[in-house]
């Protein structure tokens, strides 16, 4: 895994310009079955991958906390959601609660999640790639394609079998 890692980024960029225009194309006529077949994809790419042998997205990026990730972390923290937020949040660019370090907090040693149960919402759907209307985040998953190994192989694999 860790060559794989150290390699993705170097392989996400040299396929960037590539993926960009597949999604170009895909946006502008989508398939009509495009939702069941990235949701074919999606499993079938995560049953051969274990995200605890990665663990990258938790290591490179943070999640957005909404509100209600919030109040559901605080409350298993057994804290008020204002003292999660000064211990663990900061406020982005966008305006957008994010952790205050990468990597994440609330990973541990063996790659689990600490919070796992009550995790933000963002975590528990990345990489984004079995989302309804997955043509609509196009640049979300190009962006991912650099962090999530599995989420590079999905689109290698989309590129082989969706027709635009």
């Amino acid at each position: 895994m860790e060559e794989i890692l150290k390699n993705l980024p170097e392989k996400a960029k040299d396929k960037h310009k590539e993926n960009k225009k597949f999604f170009a194309k895909l946006r502008k006529k989508p398939p009509k079955d495009l939702d069941r077949q990235m949701q074919d994809m999606h499993e079938e790419e995560f049953s051969r991958t274990n995200c605890l042998d990665c663990a990258n997205c938790c290591k490179t990026t943070g999640p957005l906390f909404t509100n209600k990730d919030i109040e559901r972390i605080s409350k298993h923290l057994k804290q008020k959601p204002q003292q999660f937020i000064e211990q663990y949040l900061r406020i982005d660019e966008d305006n957008d609660y994010v952790l205050q370090q990468v990597p994440c907090t609330f990973l541990a040693e063996d790659n689990y999640c600490l919070i796992y149960d009550v995790r933000p919402k963002a975590c528990r759907e990345f990489p984004h790639t079995d989302r309804k209307d997955f043509h609509k985040i196009s640049n979300l998953t190009i962006k991912n394609t650099a962090i999530c190994p599995a989420a590079f192989n999905i689109v290698e694999e989309m590129k082989r079998r969706v027709k635009g």
